[in-house]
């Protein structure tokens, strides 16, 4: 009987912990300072109640009040937990967790990248079920304008990263040079719609859909992508495709501690 009464005593939590972890998240939430009546406001609670819980958080150090104006924020001892979730995140280890479901629900090629010194590099590739005319080699460096990657990070990073690497590699184009006009209404289009996609401008025959993934602080984003045969890909494919990774990168950047009301452009 102890062993039962001890499992539904750890399915039941601790309530209090629970409604403390909702006045922490009024002031995440709350972008700076707040006021006891805006965090009681915030938490769904009242005045007094939301009072006695700012006591006990301030003890432990996980709110402060300032003197001078009497607000409450974050405290130093949830500053320490903070940077230290971030010291032990691995995002690209966290990240590649969500690549195999992603893979299996659509049946098509996935793969993460991350920004290098010269552009987009494949972390990791994850073959579908259909054949594709393309071997990637994890450690390849994908190219800013031709590949959908590669037009995620035109979009999503400063000039100041991206234009060396995209000029040296317009200068290095044999065929066709595209004018700053164009490149400027894809990356509009991208952080319009959310992903980049294109077709056979890597490899001819291969489409591909692109997402970023965000992190927490000021961490440079990572990008997912499905690949699939050009063949396959149909508007309504695309739209399904597209609908199951901005589902999975909502999750990823979700897990790597990104909040998603957050301007997601750094541009």
């Amino acid at each position: 009987m102890a062993d039962i009464d001890g499992a539904a005593d750890a399915r039941q939590g601790i309530q209090s912990v629970e409604i403390a972890m909702t006045v922490l998240l009024a002031l995440e939430e709350g972008r700076g300072p707040m006021s006891l009546t805006q965090l009681a406001a915030a938490s769904g609670m009242s005045v007094s109640k939301a009072h006695r819980y700012l006591v006990s958080l301030g003890r432990i150090g996980l709110v402060a009040q300032s003197r001078s104006s009497g607000h409450y924020d974050l405290g130093p001892s949830m500053r320490r937990l903070g940077m230290e979730a971030l010291r032990r995140m691995d995002e690209v280890g966290l990240a590649s967790e969500h690549l195999p479901g992603l893979r299996d629900r659509t049946g098509h090629a996935v793969n993460l990248a991350v920004w290098g010194d010269h552009g987009p590099v494949v972390v990791r590739w994850d073959y579908g079920s259909y054949a594709l005319p393309i071997t990637v080699r994890v450690g390849a460096t994908m190219p800013l304008f031709a590949s959908s990657i590669g037009r995620v990070y035109l979009a999503h990073l400063p000039e100041t990263l991206t234009g060396p690497v995209l000029r040296a590699e317009l200068d290095a184009e044999t065929t066709r040079r595209p004018a700053s006009a164009e490149i400027s209404r894809i990356t509009k289009a991208v952080l319009r719609d959310g992903v980049a996609v294109t077709s056979g401008g890597v490899v001819p025959g291969v489409s591909s859909v692109a997402a970023p993934v965000f992190a927490a602080g000021e961490s440079l984003p990572l990008a997912v992508a499905l690949a699939l045969p050009a063949r396959e890909a149909t508007d309504a494919v695309v739209t399904d495709v597209t609908a199951a990774l901005l589902e999975t990168t909502a999750a990823m950047s979700a897990e790597l501690g990104h909040s998603s009301d957050r301007a997601a452009g750094q541009r």
